[in-house]
């Protein structure tokens, strides 16, 4: 019998997170995208390397991602539809990015997403939005080059909801997303993406986040959870 399906993938050295892995968000997206799953969560058991391929083989209704002879993700049907936190106006959102506190002390300052040190990334600041506990919002208008491929716009969907908890004092990496991209932005037009925590059952925290058009249309959502570094 031939060999079921399978994809490769490689996510380029660009689109890191931590040094030496891959963007959660950047990583997730691109292998939902690859493995066209409706609605799809996506599963990250180890971080996606960088550089290297990464194979994609098909499980019944699963995807799994294997690098270096591991499973580092699985894709899977959600049959969720997230909603994202409420619209914060472009105002109130680049006040609140003037407060991102990942300006010092931030635990991974190259990453592709919201590192304030990555040469060529998008420098996401997402900031607390006053009078909305546990909200986060910041300004984006995406290039050229790529920055409105869905990818990208999982990895803009990814740190701001990080960084509705203590990343600085409790660094967490992203472990599991869903996603849902309705109206792909348009390169050059601004945004505004808004991170809230909705629940922290340590060591888990459940986040969502939502990117919006400058007058309030929902471009697309997410929920997800972050762990601590190493943790099952």
């Amino acid at each position: 019998m031939p060999d079921p399906v399978s994809y490769r993938i490689v996510v380029p050295g660009r689109f890191n997170g931590p040094p030496d892995a891959a963007n959660g968000g950047y990583a997730c997206g691109l292998l939902a995208a690859r493995c066209g799953v409706a609605r799809p969560a996506v599963t990250l058991h180890a971080p996606v390397p960088l550089d290297r391929p990464v194979e994609l083989r098909p499980a019944g209704p699963r995807w799994h991602a294997w690098a270096d002879g591991e499973v580092v993700a699985t894709v899977a049907p959600s049959g969720l539809t997230p909603q994202g936190p409420p619209f914060v106006p472009p105002e109130v959102a680049a006040r609140a990015q003037d407060g991102f506190p990942g300006r010092s002390g931030h635990p991974f300052p190259g990453c592709f997403a919201c590192g304030p040190d990555h040469p060529d990334g998008l420098r996401l600041s997402p900031g607390p939005v006053p009078g909305r506990a546990g909200t986060v919002a910041c300004l984006w208008t995406p290039g050229g080059s790529g920055e409105a491929d869905v990818p990208v716009v999982w990895s803009v969907l990814d740190c701001p909801g990080g960084w509705s908890c203590d990343l600085v004092d409790r660094p967490r990496v992203l472990a599991r997303m869903t996603a849902v991209v309705t109206t792909p932005p348009e390169p050059g037009r601004g945004c505004v993406v808004v991170g809230r925590l909705d629940a922290l059952h340590a060591p888990l925290a459940t986040v969502s986040t939502a990117l919006y058009g400058t007058d309030g249309t929902l471009l697309a959502a997410a929920t997800a959870g972050w762990l601590p570094p190493g943790a099952p």
